[in-house]
């Protein structure tokens, strides 16, 4: 009882937690899981390049599809990934649905538009996971769907509604500097006073204006988070928009490679990693 499965990481347009409502675009960087299924009952869990991770939330995935698809399995589930850890590109909900997907797979439960499940549902099992392991504080609905549907979507987290889904073809250019910022401890009530700007960059989002949306989106929780704004500055004159992702510290800036490429410049002078990708839209997907 074997399955395979890969997932996205994603950049931010919208965070969810001023208002709940929150938008995010699939970019290319994947995470792998492998789980094995067998009689013990009980899940371990371990994570490529860390040795002492936090491994909850990829076996509650796992114990969640067990317990729906299942027949009390246990097993073993391992993920690696090209998503940095603890840098708002959503290498949590890829983890959870590389796991879910992989998962599924094992117990042969087919995935898709005319299967037994469609991926929004497989998604919604790992949003739920998420917060049984206490790894998000929105339940990262928005980071989620677009980890494993591609593209850009827009969401109601509080109801694990999916707004609006668009496939997008765009270069990114990503900075993550050496800091690492856990969602689950950010400052909430920080972010719930600009709710009058989230509210505005969700009618931004929801009328195809993601650049914009993410610009307004970035400055607002640059400042609500603490992190700083030079970076979206630098990137304005030459991007369609740029945001902080998540609740940081990466910074995530869209539009054509030339204007990019001119950012990487100044990205570059700054102390992290700076690299080019473009966004996805196959999703998520399930290997073997």
């Amino acid at each position: 009882m074997y399955g395979e499965a890969v997932a996205l990481g994603a950049g931010t347009v919208l965070n969810a937690l001023a208002t709940g409502v929150g938008s995010a675009f699939a970019i290319d960087a994947e995470t792998t899981a492998r789980v094995e299924l067998d009689d013990s009952g009980t899940v371990e869990g371990a994570i490529a390049g860390a040795p002492d991770g936090d491994t909850r939330l990829i076996r509650r995935c796992v114990e969640r599809v067990v317990d729906r698809f299942g027949d009390g399995q246990g097993g073993h589930v391992r993920t690696e990934s090209d998503v940095p850890m603890a840098a708002g590109l959503k290498s949590s909900s890829a983890a959870a649905n590389a796991t879910v997907l992989a998962t599924l797979s094992a117990l042969d439960v087919s995935v898709g538009d005319d299967a037994e499940l469609d991926r929004e549902a497989a998604c919604r099992i790992g949003v739920a996971a998420a917060r049984d392991a206490g790894v998000t504080v929105t339940g990262a609905f928005d980071d989620a769907s677009a980890s494993m549907l591609g593209g850009v979507t827009v969401t109601d987290n509080a109801a694990d509604d999916l707004l609006a889904r668009e496939a997008v073809d765009w270069d990114a250019l990503v900075w993550t500097p050496p800091a690492r910022a856990f969602s689950a401890d950010a400052d909430v009530a920080r972010c719930e006073r600009v709710a009058p700007m989230a509210d505005l960059v969700a009618e931004l989002a929801l009328d195809g204006r993601y650049g914009e949306a993410m610009t307004v989106n970035g400055l607002a929780f640059s400042a609500a988070l603490g992190f700083p704004t030079d970076p979206a500055v630098e990137a304005m004159p030459h991007a369609d928009g740029v945001s902080l992702s998540g609740t940081g510290p990466s910074v995530v800036a869209v539009g054509d490679r030339d204007g990019l490429e001119r950012v990487r410049d100044y990205w570059n002078q700054r102390e992290g990693d700076t690299w080019l990708t473009t966004t996805r839209t196959d999703g998520a997907r399930v290997i073997e």
